[in-house]
């Protein structure tokens, strides 16, 4: 029976493809946007009842105006490029939140949360522009729905161990349950998660650029960041690239963002 679902298992992994209209990549979709998003958008309102928004100041206003911009870009790039219904089910939202974290985030169907503490790094519009053309970047290309399909497999590779270890002792089931769970994560989950971040931010700076911030004020952003952080964790142990592997690959990006900004008619 556990055959059976490994093989219902790899047979859904093919099926469940969708394409990624800014790499042309199939990626894995085992989750329907119509199930993520209603998900997404429910636990975006209970987060806003929980937390303190902050609005009517300069700083929000920030938020909604650069907010406004990168979604513009977005449709644009990809009306441009053949995908003008892509977007069709997406609810933009944009809210500044109080709280002392360096940090935002965008969850699927484009609902943003800005913490005030991610202003001090931003300073300016071009440095909040980044951050945010990073986070809406990981939404339009359903980076959170490619990690829970890649969650199912993990689970799935899991079965497979059970099934190959079935007839061993409980002492081997449990270290190669152990070996599986270090490995996958190692060599799977973290890797997929740092490809995720540093296609956001070829699709982030991308963004930026059609909305017609300079690309090249995002090595600045990155720079204060890696300051902010003392310099980041260990690339092979983190879901992030360091910080020396972010600014050296923007570095290489810029040009082509402001190439593809220059197509709709963005000087910097």
């Amino acid at each position: 029976m556990k055959k059976i679902m490994i093989l219902c298992g790899a047979a859904a992994l093919i099926v469940s493809c969708a394409t990624n209209p800014f790499t042309g990549k199939k990626t894995m979709a085992f989750v329907p946007d119509s199930s993520l998003f209603a998900s997404s958008f429910q636990q975006y309102s209970e987060f806003l009842k929980e937390n303190k928004v902050v609005t009517g100041t300069s700083d929000a206003q920030m938020v909604q105006r650069v907010g406004d911009k990168i979604r513009k870009a977005a449709e644009q790039w990809l009306s441009a490029n053949g995908y003008s219904n892509y977007l069709s089910d997406y609810k933009w939202e944009y809210k500044l939140v109080q709280d002392d974290a360096v940090n935002a985030w965008c969850m699927p169907g484009g609902k943003i949360v800005v913490y005030t503490g991610l202003l001090k790094v931003a300073k300016n519009e071009a440095g909040l522009a980044t951050v945010m053309g990073h986070e809406v970047a990981h939404a339009l290309a359903n980076h959170g729905q490619q990690r829970m399909s890649a969650s199912v497999l993990q689970q799935l590779g899991a079965v497979g161990v059970g099934v190959a270890t079935n007839s061993s002792s409980e002492q081997t089931k449990q270290l190669a349950m152990m070996a599986y769970g270090a490995g996958s994560n190692v060599a799977g989950m973290m890797p997929f998660s740092r490809s995720h971040e540093s296609e956001a931010d070829r699709i982030g700076l991308i963004l930026m650029a059609v909305a017609g911030y300079n690309p090249s004020e995002a090595l600045d952003f990155w720079k204060r960041m890696s300051a902010q952080s003392g310099g980041g964790s260990i690339e092979l142990l983190s879901t992030h690239p360091s910080d020396q592997t972010r600014i050296s690959n923007l570095q290489k990006l810029i040009p082509i963002a402001k190439a593809e900004g220059a197509k709709f008619g963005k000087k910097y």
